[in-house]
């Protein structure tokens, strides 16, 4: 991180009712990212949250 950039390798997901996956958001640290993951999913919606480190290619990011 020496060029000034911030990196946010953790990504919060939300699966619907209906199977359509969306991005959250992105956090710096496992904990935070869980943390949103924990909260969102105690409303008790029929969604569901999880967390991935987004990898070298890009991979567990979901548009």
């Amino acid at each position: 991180m020496n060029d000034g950039t911030v990196t946010l390798p953790w990504l919060v997901f939300r699966q619907d009712g209906n199977g359509n996956r969306y991005r959250v958001g992105r956090y710096a640290t496992r904990a935070e990212a869980q943390k949103i993951a924990d909260t969102l999913d105690d409303r008790g919606h029929e969604q569901l949250y999880w967390v991935e480190k987004l990898g070298v290619n890009g991979a567990g990011a979901v548009d």
